[in-house]
């Protein structure tokens, strides 16, 4: 971690646990593969050790009193990867799901999955059903996995669902408003995220939340995923906490 990360995470340290902090963060983990690459490692050891950084984020966001954290595992575009890696990230996840489950449960972290299932294999489906079903009823943390996931394409079958309401004459398009889109989106019930993180120095949301990130504070931290941690994490909420969020009105602080 840079020095000017390690300044940023010493001044959150010395605030008021829990003052300012942003309700939802959302994070893009980017770099896997670079980071395994620059260490002569095969991509799949690059994956593995993401998976590891996101247990580390998931600890840290219930420690700090984070209320969700949304992580983007597997966008819809990242089938177009080459076949074995794809497999490597379905076991990784059917891993990650069946080992940190009961210890995700057992502390009180609700899971939900946003993005499309149709045409998932049915373990994965299954997977991924047991660990929204398991967890619905927890009441701290609420760990939102983006799988099979896209902005656009969650966005097209909102529009979808509303076209055959209207066709269905239960909705009247003139009352569709941002509330109706939004009750229609995968995140229903879910705050827009207050904070996108993405590592690896890429500066682009990559078909994520689009809906969701209109008004967003983004912070990009150089480091790659795997290396990501609890410090790196201070350190963005840190940053985050200097912003001056306006939402189209005048600045709060200067009036």
């Amino acid at each position: 971690m840079s020095g000017e990360a390690k300044r940023s995470a010493s001044v959150l340290a010395c605030q008021p646990e829990g003052e300012g902090l942003p309700a939802h963060v959302a994070i893009i983990m980017d770099g896997n593969g670079r980071w395994a690459a620059q260490r002569g490692l095969p991509r799949l050891e690059g994956h593995r050790r993401g998976v590891e950084a996101i247990r580390r984020a998931v600890r840290a966001a219930g420690d700090l009193g984070i209320q969700y954290l949304t992580v983007y595992s597997f966008s819809a575009e990242n089938w177009r990867r080459p076949a074995q890696e794809v497999s490597d990230l379905m076991g990784l996840l059917k891993r990650f799901v069946r080992h940190d489950l009961a210890d995700l449960h057992r502390n009180n972290i609700r899971v939900r999955i946003i993005g499309e299932r149709q045409g998932l294999s049915p373990d994965i489906g299954m997977l991924l059903d047991e660990a929204e079903q398991l967890t619905r009823s927890n009441t701290g943390l609420t760990l939102v996995i983006a799988f099979n996931y896209g902005g656009r394409q969650e966005i097209v079958q909102a529009m979808r669902e509303l076209a055959r309401q209207v066709k269905a004459g239960t909705l009247d398009p003139e009352a569709i408003d941002m509330e109706t889109v939004e009750r229609a989106l995968d995140t229903q019930g879910i705050p827009d995220p207050d904070l996108v993180i993405r590592t690896s120095g890429e500066q682009r949301i990559s078909n994520f939340l689009t809906w969701q990130t209109a008004y967003s504070e983004f912070v990009f931290i150089p480091d790659f995923w795997p290396d990501f941690d609890e410090a790196t994490f201070r350190a963005a909420l840190a940053e985050y906490r200097r912003r001056d969020r306006r939402f189209g009105g005048l600045s709060a602080r200067t009036g």
